[in-house]
């Protein structure tokens, strides 16, 4: 009994990510870590390909977008790599950014002095409350993730629709301290990008320095064996969703602060660029696999592509259709990783 117990409990102990290079786990780290490396190259060939084409695309303003534009998605997608590590998806981020943003907005109608960390905590608590009803119904309702946050998708958009009732939200209606959050600079690098990088770099050391981390690999691993090993799986998922919903509601007051105009229509549809930029950026679907640096070179990846389609005057619909092929990419790798060390591993006991 208690060997059997021993071999279950490594997927806790030694993630995917942290396993030795010699055993099967550590050659799908290093493949993860090589496909890492290869979206920065990627990344800096469309910036130096994209800048020869058009020199105008390497100046400050054009930078300044990208990193305004995807702190926000870099963001989400770091909430949606925890839960999809879990084998699961959270389709309804999109609506919660929009929710968060309009209740937000409205609190400074309501309440014009209010401190800029009380609006970035209250947008936080929405997204939590989102959060919840998704752990609710994917942990303890046993509702499939993509059936259950597909529901929530609509369900919080219906309700924002609802709300809002054909109103907007002003950029005139907020205080000048709110909007320095996206329009000021530190050391000549945007407020916001520094603020993600703060909540994303938190994520990536939760992920691998601390058990609860740890546990959300385990459990896409394996989850079965993650639940021998002592690892209470229904904690844990709720604990993700919670996450996801908490980084969305943060990520919808950066969202005013950004773009100072919101309505019911805000963040409408970005879910599937969220799910794309954490595919592209080697989260694989299937669960176990992923790191939040990998997540933020896809989302960076998907940010300069559209802004380098504008500068080239190429049609926003490519932009879709190269997301698309980069998705179809990534799990195909995904795919041939996951033979590739099937058959290691299969090799491996013949030879034991």
């Amino acid at each position: 009994m208690m060997r059997h117990s021993s071999i279950h409990h490594a997927p806790v102990q030694a993630p995917l990510a942290q396993r030795s290079a010699g055993s099967p786990g550590g050659f799908a780290a290093s493949i993860a870590k090589s496909r890492e490396t290869t979206l920065f190259v990627v990344l800096v060939l469309l910036i130096a390909g994209t800048g020869l084409a058009k020199p105008q695309f390497l100046n400050l303003q054009n930078l300044r977008d990208v990193l305004l534009n995807v702190s926000i998605i870099s963001l989400l997608t770091a909430g949606m790599t925890v839960v999809i590590l879990m084998r699961h998806i959270d389709l309804s981020v999109g609506s919660t950014v929009g929710v968060s943003a309009y209740a937000v907005g409205s609190l400074y109608v309501a309440f014009p002095h209010m401190p800029v960390i009380v609006a970035l905590a209250a947008g936080l608590a929405i997204g939590l409350v989102a959060g919840s009803i998704n752990a609710l119904l994917v942990a303890v309702g046993r509702v499939p993730s993509l059936v259950a946050t597909l529901s929530t998708l609509y369900i919080f958009r219906g309700a924002d629709y609802a709300w809002v009732h054909g109103g907007q939200i002003n950029a005139t209606s907020l205080p000048d301290a709110f909007s320095r959050l996206a329009t000021g600079t530190l050391f000549g690098i945007p407020t916001l990008a520094l603020i993600a990088v703060v909540v994303l770099a938190g994520l990536a050391v939760y992920l691998k320095q601390f058990r609860g981390g740890r546990e959300h690999y385990a459990i896409g691993s394996n989850p079965e064996a993650a639940r021998l090993a002592g690892v209470n799986v229904e904690r844990r998922v709720m604990a993700g969703f919670l996450l996801s919903g908490a980084i969305a509601g943060f990520a919808g007051a950066l969202w005013l602060a950004r773009f100072g105009t919101v309505d019911a229509s805000t963040a409408k549809g970005i879910e599937l660029q969220v799910v794309a930029a954490a595919v592209v950026g080697s989260v694989a679907i299937t669960g176990g696999v992923g790191t939040i640096l990998g997540a933020t070179l896809g989302a960076l990846v998907l940010g300069v592509i559209s802004i380098a389609l504008v500068v080239l005057h190429v049609s926003p619909f490519w932009e879709q259709a190269i997301e698309g092929v980069l998705i179809v990419a990534a799990i195909a790798a995904d795919t041939l990783l996951a033979r590739s060390v099937a058959k290691r591993m299969m090799r491996k006991r013949d030879h034991g």
